[in-house]
């Protein structure tokens, strides 16, 4: 496996994992990688739920987070690089209080990504009621449109159609055709930022087929002259990290790239296949 670095990683630090942070990063470490960033969830004013009553479930407590990773990442010295990210979810109602938090650490490495539209969780079956999907997918890429226009200080922008995971019809009907005019702006402004996209594995384990996003939405990237790309397994078990690398990597080639990216300290650098 030519892809050696998972770049979208959850522990028992996101209120959606349960999984301890060694026991990612041995199964890692298994599976031949050579770099690992854990990308705990920060969403600010995630709205409460049956499945997550508590306000504030996915605002992780970063200064607890970062003290085991350095733990984990002294103790593990030499046998893997130990990457210190976050999955910020991204909203235009709270952008000063993210970008705020985005100031306040160190972070090795940032994704962007959107969650929630109209504060409204898109897992929730409630988002696609009374609706088409075409209209639900439509709101979801427009709001991530004007996330990205409107905020800067992430380095890539993760599973750009992760609103198909939970569609009445998945990705049945779905194309990058049928969304052109808003992907192309999205990846555009992305390009012009130097900002890059990453492959999320974990639609492979969502029922789709494909990773995100799909490959034809890579394709227009590169095209359009993106370079920056992460691979990510966005697993919240330990069993899951680089699944479906595989995969990542003949994507990559069929669209003509001849490398993935790593980041430290927010920098970018370029790793062949």
């Amino acid at each position: 496996m030519s892809i050696t670095a998972d770049f979208h990683i959850h522990t028992a630090f996101s209120e959606d994992s349960e999984a301890p942070m060694r026991e990612v990063i041995e199964s890692g470490i298994a599976k031949g990688l050579t770099h690992m960033c854990i990308t705990e969830h920060m969403d600010i004013n995630w709205p409460t739920s049956e499945e997550f009553p508590n306000p504030g479930a996915f605002e992780v407590n970063t200064d607890s987070y970062l003290y085991e990773l350095l733990k984990m990442r002294d103790e593990y010295e030499g046998k893997i690089k130990i990457l210190f990210g976050i999955e910020l979810g991204i909203q235009t109602s709270c952008l000063k209080e993210i970008a705020a938090y985005a100031k306040s650490y160190d972070f090795d490495f940032v994704i962007g990504s959107s969650h929630l539209v109209r504060g409204m969780d898109i897992y929730w079956p409630e988002y696609y009621e009374g609706r088409t999907d075409e209209e639900a997918y439509r709101e979801y890429f427009e709001s991530e449109l004007e996330n990205i226009k409107k905020f800067k200080n992430f380095d890539v922008y993760g599973h750009l159609d992760y609103v198909v995971r939970y569609g009445k019809s998945k990705d049945q009907n779905y194309s990058y055709e049928k969304y052109k005019d808003i992907f192309d702006r999205m990846l555009e402004e992305l390009i012009d930022n130097e900002k890059g996209i990453e492959i999320n594995t974990a639609g492979l384990r969502k029922g789709l087929s494909f990773a995100h996003p799909h490959i034809d939405i890579l394709k227009r990237y590169k095209e359009l002259g993106g370079e920056i790309i992460t691979i990510g397994s966005d697993a919240h078990f330990a069993k899951d990290v680089a699944a479906d690398f595989n995969v990542a990597e003949d994507m990559l080639k069929e669209c003509g790239f001849k490398y993935y990216t790593v980041f430290e300290n927010r920098i970018p650098e370029y790793k062949k296949l």
